[in-house]
């Protein structure tokens, strides 16, 4: 009895002191708006608001949002700054328990100067974000990398990302800090995308003249992701023009792309709007390569593809917006004589920014359906083939609160894969699995005058598997120096339930499919009972960031991914599964294998921004190692020393002429060396009975150690020439002359063990594209 008295008693306590609190809390009032471009109607993120009054500043979000808290009632005055607009001042009245709208139409001052612009959005971003192992890209950005064939790409510049790797002009694939692509988890406004690169392996399915913005989290992500363990490339297109009907046509010897953007209702300062935007971009290299680069053998440029974007975009007054939005990616290529690959992507979705009237709060859904299919077509027709079809939906919850902002939310993956493959002791492996994943999360940004700590907690939930795991993160920043030097660091778990067809052992494979985590793995791993179904890591990254001058800034970072456990397709399997082979060694029937491994290093980067002259400059340091319960090997994208030079210089009297110049080293890759060779027959067909004395074999190889040789180093050149001019006097008009592996560099790509010949990376190829924008 007297338990009971005392739990009523300390229930009575707290509800006097969220009375109390609602109360105080009551006498307050808050400030909401959306700050954007008085012309053009573009949300400005990442600004600043001040109240006069008070001195105090507040943040504007990504969305261009700004919310103020806590302002007692009364008369104030704000005041909106943004870098090359014109300052804002206006008054307002704050009432008790009310939300005041006000939406700031900012002016511009001066015309842009990129390398200015750069600076400056670098410089909001540091102040308020913790920003470790984390790279932004901005269009802006894009545009000054040397472009291959005259065309800007996003896949261009994620190769110049600290730590970033990539492998081949042809089939290449992109690894983060010591993870295998199907560690990566990439995104389109919201959407996961199954295979962002094309074939050739030069470009992505992002348009860059539509991206916003690029987020690479190359390690120690935030709790808001969820399902990869190794990186995030996050990318959100920009917005369309809400003034007026614009289109870019270009076409190169590469590809050929058509960009079309304007208004449905068109902008008027505190009024609805709405807006489109398309694009269509073709490659017909296949046919164009016999007839600007007949030098180069017609078996490396077999690529064709088509990329389809879309989308719609309905604005509100006060900032919130619906968006539908869709694609169709489709690559073929084929190999004369030999194989032929095909895959497409499909997908369709909607992101939704809610702004209550009488809530504090944001909410954003994101809900999408996409599919991703991939087939190869060998000489022995046996089906080679991968599908995976995919419905997400997500929910995020944006709470603002005085000296930071809580975000809570809920993601939702229905997820079907089919897979069929002959692995190259001719087994057979298939699977047609459903599954759902379940994420949530919540995370706490707290900010302080010298600190910014990003703490979360997550918690992932694999149906299919029936397993879960709990993932705290959490990221950290602290100014040593007042806007000179920061130290910052991150930690965190991660799990995933994807594998892909693709070994870690591979070369090159444009066979680029994906498998659900399977439940029928060994049930020991290194001599240790295997605990659950999920592949996980841990990481550790911490460096400093530091502002040299205005001009000029240096980061340094170090890295470990601790992969504590990896499935991989057995490559090694020779029997089937069945009661016959029960005597057989599990290594050698079982169609899945665990693995363990690390990847660890450093990077050096130094970015130099003055008026005309941009450099970008990156040294990265790697070491990567998998264990297969037998051996410890390099996977092949264990490259050790890696480093990009990005230079790019503006001139003329208008500034209207740039060069472009960008120079990358890499050691060499890991590869199997082969031992032997030997006469393979067939037993298949007619099993004991078969004939091997009389039979003609097929040519077997005896390998080597796994990877246990390194192919000669890489080194590459490539460099731009840009004129902007404007044709007709209305019409602003691009020639860009550019030239891809300026030295004509034999790097060599792959050594073909049976024909005993090496195979090298795509030569010297000059180009020469037009854009014009209308």
């Amino acid at each position: 009895m007297k338990k009971i008295l005392k739990v009523k008693k300390i229930i009575g306590f707290l509800v006097l002191f969220l009375g109390f609190l609602s109360s105080a809390l009551a006498q307050t009032g808050t400030l909401r708006g959306l700050v954007a471009d008085a012309q053009e109607g573009k949300a400005l993120a990442y600004g600043y608001v001040k109240v006069v009054e008070t001195g105090k500043k507040y943040e504007v979000d990504a969305n261009g949002i700004y919310t103020i808290l806590n302002l007692s009632p009364g008369i104030y005055h704000i005041s909106a700054t943004y870098f090359s607009y014109d300052t804002f001042t206006a008054k307002f009245t704050i009432v008790a328990d009310k939300i005041t709208k006000l939406n700031i139409p900012l002016n511009k001052t001066f015309k842009e100067v990129d390398a200015v612009i750069l600076k400056g959005e670098t410089n909001k971003r540091a102040e308020t974000d913790v920003d470790v192992g984390v790279v932004r890209v901005t269009a802006r950005e894009i545009g000054i990398m040397p472009s291959v064939g005259g065309e800007p790409d996003l896949l261009q510049y994620l190769q110049v990302v600290p730590g970033a790797v990539f492998t081949g002009d042809q089939g290449g694939q992109l690894y983060l800090r010591g993870g295998s692509p199907v560690m990566n988890k990439v995104m389109l406004d919201g959407m996961i995308i199954y295979n962002p690169f094309h074939s050739i392996g030069l470009f992505s399915v992002f348009d860059s003249e539509f991206i916003g913005t690029a987020e690479i989290h190359t390690a120690g992500f935030g709790a808001e992701h969820g399902g990869r363990i190794s990186a995030v490339v996050d990318v959100k297109t920009r917005e369309a023009s809400l003034t007026k009907l614009k289109g870019r046509f270009s076409i190169t010897p590469f590809t050929s792309k058509l960009n079309l953007e304007g208004p449905l209702k068109k902008y008027k300062f505190g009024e609805s709007n709405s807006s489109f935007m398309f694009s269509y971009k073709t490659s017909y290299l296949k046919q164009s390569a016999p007839i600007f680069y007949p030098y180069v053998d017609k078996a490396k440029l077999p690529y064709t593809f088509n990329d389809l974007y879309g989308k719609l975009t309905f604005n509100a007054p006060s900032g919130s917006y619906f968006k539908v939005f869709g694609f169709h990616f489709r690559d073929n290529v084929d190999f004369p004589g030999s194989t032929s690959y095909a895959w497409k992507s499909t997908g369709f979705g909607s992101k939704m920014l809610i702004l209550p009237d009488a809530s504090k709060i944001k909410l954003e859904s994101v809900i999408s359906y996409s599919n991703y299919g991939i087939q190869q077509k060998e000489v022995d027709n046996k089906p080679r083939r991968s599908d995976i079809n995919a419905l997400d939906l997500g929910l995020n919850v944006f709470n603002q609160l005085p000296n930071g902002e809580l975000v809570y939310g809920l993601e939702i993956n229905s997820i079907k894969t089919s897979f069929e493959i002959f692995n190259s002791n001719d087994r057979r492996i298939t699977q047609d699995e459903y599954t759902t994943q379940f994420g949530t999360f919540m995370q706490y940004k707290v900010k302080t005058k010298r600190s910014v700590i990003d703490a979360g907690l997550r918690f992932q939930y694999y149906a299919s598997l029936g397993d879960g795991n709990l993932e705290p993160r959490i990221q950290y920043r602290f100014t040593l120096l007042d806007k000179k030097l920061f130290f910052k660091a991150a930690a965190g778990r991660y799990s995933q339930n994807l594998l892909s067809s693709s070994s870690d052992r591979d070369v090159v494979n444009l066979f680029y499919g994906f498998l659900s985590g399977p439940d029928n793995l060994p049930n020991t791993f290194n001599g240790n009972p295997v605990t659950h179904s999920l592949q996980k890591a841990n990481h550790l990254v911490g460096g400093f960031d530091y502002t040299v001058n205005k001009n000029s800034d240096i980061t340094i970072e170090a890295y470990l991914k601790d992969f504590t456990q990896l499935t991989n397709i057995n490559r090694d399997k020779l029997f089937d599964n069945t009661n016959a082979n029960s005597d057989k060694p599990d290594r050698l029937k079982q169609d899945y294998i665990l693995e363990s491994g690390k990847a660890y290093g450093g990077d050096f980067r130094y970015r130099y921004t003055r008026k005309n002259w941009y450099l970008w400059a990156v040294y990265s340091l790697n070491y990567v190692t998998r264990f297969d319960g037998v051996q410890t090997y390099f996977p092949v994208f264990d490259r050790r020393h890696n480093i990009n030079v990005v230079a790019s210089y503006k001139f003329g009297k208008s500034k209207n002429h740039s060069l472009g110049l960008r120079w990358n080293y890499g050691s060499g890759f890991p590869f199997t060396q082969t031992q032997g060779f030997y006469e393979k027959s067939d037993f298949n067909t007619n099993g004991l009975s078969t004939d091997f004395v009389n039979q003609n074999g097929t040519l077997g190889i005896l390998y080597g150690p796994i990877n246990g040789g390194r192919l000669p180093q890489y080194h590459r050149m490539d460099a731009s020439y840009k004129w902007e001019f404007k044709m007709a006097e209305r019409y602003p008009t691009e020639i860009v002359v550019s030239v891809t592996n300026v030295y004509n560099r034999e790097n060599i790509f792959y050594f073909d063990r049976v024909n005993f010949k090496r195979v090298n990376q795509l030569p010297i190829l000059p180009s020469v594209a037009f854009n014009v924008k209308f």
